[in-house]
């Protein structure tokens, strides 16, 4: 196994790919102290106000001189970055090789959409129905039969008491989360007298099949659980009737998330899942990569991938648009990474950017969408949304994502509407969390597998995944949906 990694030739540290001892040596540098998994070492003398290079790009500057052999951490580095930058369009659009497309198992929807998941969901539009949600879930489990793969709810405390666009946000989310192809039959389920009304809800779905989406507010009804039950078995009808069959992956629609993030992440999970991107686009899909605070300090890896200049504007956009949002709320646009990412071994945000972005592989990005809207071209798009694990990944699952890859050097056992399949960064968490992990990408860092290979391995558990496998929080029933809020509650 593999004591250091240097990413790129100009980098002047070494990443540690397990616990570093003292006095190992890497490229002729001794460590002159024990290096934790996933940090640092300087590889030369970095004097003070030096640059710290690593991915071939600067990650922070020294706070003080580090020594040839030392550990770069928090300690004697900090961040370059400050408030908004002005961007240039340099196109460096290379489009990836054709591929023929692999296939999956999938449902075709009438509209002619696939589907990876053939489910019955209820939307709750008000907090206040949350019990009666869960409820109605809890006492109609018996119709989870047949070719139906399971009846979920995803509560949340909005609905009501929101203004402006904080109201706008929650009923654009439950809308597209209605029109999600893998619920084959939706439930809206509503109070009555909350600020989101059956009327904008309507307006904000648009068209829809009544067979697939049904309402019920509950003070409309002397008993709800009753009715409830009886649109639920309308729903069930409906989605009886779809089957599993085989479709190319070029129908499918990809998250990319990354969360609980450390040292390696940049190194093994989110360059495999960036050559999985590749694979995509090279076959006719559709990726997304999101959390926009954490492209801040990496745009020099995203921005002149942009097809064209309208796109770029977009990418820009967003990009200072999420730095108003800090300033706005007079917080810090640089307060990153978590405390979590530290012990980890990621140091400044630029740090953390430079390895989240490995994600969105090497392809072009062919659109910018925002919060709450559909992925509607194929290839590598940008969304807009935090870096919060839940708020991004219902984000995701809202633009459309069939299912989620999520890579973590820390764990985590949350699952987002969508499949939502986890990738250890090391061997030891996927060995440890078995429970949760699904996909261990640490073997590129044990020696055992190149990137490629690792990104081969992953697409066809995704194809595996896709036709029905369920993913380690499928199995534990771990759904949730977390709404983007910027403002008052009344």
């Amino acid at each position: 196994m593999p004591d250091f990694i240097k990413i790129h030739p100009l980098d002047n540290v070494a990443v540690a790919l397990h616990p570093i001892a003292k006095g190992t040596v890497f490229q002729g540098v001794a460590a002159a102290e024990d290096i934790p998994q996933g940090h640092k070492m300087a590889l030369r003398e970095i004097p003070e106000s030096e640059m710290v290079m690593k991915y071939g790009l600067p990650i922070g500057h020294a706070t003080s001189a580090v020594a040839a052999g030392h550990w770069v951490h928090t300690h004697n580095m900090a961040t370059n970055l400050s408030g908004e930058v002005e961007y240039t369009y340099c196109p460096k659009v290379q489009f990836p090789e054709k591929l023929p497309p692999k296939t999956f198992l999938g449902y075709r929807r009438r509209d002619g959409r696939a589907a990876i998941r053939n489910e019955i969901w209820i939307i709750p539009t008000v907090g206040c129905v949350n019990d009666v949600a869960k409820t109605l879930v809890r006492e109609n489990q018996h119709l989870v039969t047949g070719s139906i793969d399971g009846l979920y709810t995803f509560t949340h405390p909005f609905g009501c008491s929101q203004t402006g666009h904080d109201h706008a946000q929650t009923r654009k989310l439950l809308s597209a989360l209605t029109r999600h192809p893998n619920a084959g039959a939706v439930l809206v389920l509503s109070l009555g007298c909350e600020n989101l009304t059956h009327e904008q809800f309507l307006e904000e779905l648009g068209d829809f099949d009544p067979e697939r989406v049904k309402f019920l507010t509950c003070q409309q009804v002397e008993d709800e659980l009753e009715a409830g039950s009886a649109l639920l078995k309308e729903c069930a009808a409906y989605a009886a009737q779809f089957r599993r069959e085989e479709m190319p992956v070029s129908e499918l629609v990809v998250g990319m998330k990354c969360g609980g993030s450390d040292g390696l992440s940049g190194i093994t999970a989110n360059p495999t899942v960036g050559r999985f991107s590749d694979l995509m686009g090279a076959m006719g899909g559709a990726t997304v990569l999101t959390e926009v605070p954490e492209m801040f300090g990496a745009e020099n890896f995203l921005m002149n991938r942009c097809v064209n200049e309208q796109v770029f504007q977009k990418a820009a956009h967003m990009l200072n648009g999420f730095k108003d949002y800090f300033i706005r709320h007079n917080e810090v646009v640089y307060d990153n990474p978590s405390p979590g990412n530290k012990q980890g071994g990621i140091t400044t945000l630029e740090d953390k950017s430079c390895g989240c972005v490995q994600k969105g592989g090497t392809a072009p990005i062919v659109d910018v969408i925002d919060y709450g809207e559909a992925v509607t071209t194929k290839g590598l798009n940008l969304l807009y949304g935090p870096g919060n694990d839940l708020v991004s990944a219902t984000a995701l699952t809202a633009a459309g994502a069939h299912l989620i890859l999520f890579t973590t050097g820390r764990g985590t056992p949350f699952g987002a509407p969508a499949p939502t399949m986890k990738i250890a960064t090391n061997t030891p968490l996927a060995t440890k969390k078995r429970n949760w992990i699904d996909f261990n990408a640490g073997v590129v860092a044990d020696g055992e597998k190149t990137i490629d290979e690792a990104a081969a391995d992953l697409l066809s558990l995704v194809c595996e995944v896709a036709s029905g496998r369920q993913t380690c929080a499928e199995r534990k029933g771990f759904r949730e949906i977390s709404i983007f809020k910027d403002g008052v509650v009344l």
